[in-house]
């Protein structure tokens, strides 16, 4: 029996692969466009004036060690995502 050299495409996978590259490059795969989301102007100003004062307010409540605990817990998570990255 005569020895044969294996095809440049034994493995299924890239058979596959070349099979669908093939198909996809005869024809223009068009992706859909997102449709742009619209806010209501009114609301996004009742929300962006809520935001701009709620901030102030709560830390007008907040006592002096309340605060710096606050802070100490922020800057911690700050680091904590520094060191993972």
């Amino acid at each position: 029996m005569p020895n044969r050299s294996r095809s440049p495409k034994a493995d299924p996978n890239e058979a596959a692969h070349h099979a669908v590259n093939t198909l996809l490059s005869r024809f223009e795969v068009k992706a859909p466009k997102p449709k742009a989301k619209r806010k209501n102007p009114a609301a996004v100003a009742l929300g962006r004036k809520g935001g701009l004062k709620g901030g102030y307010a709560r830390a007008a409540k907040l006592t002096a060690k309340e605060r710096s605990e606050s802070a100490q817990k922020a800057a911690r998570a700050r680091w904590d995502r520094q060191e993972s990255v």
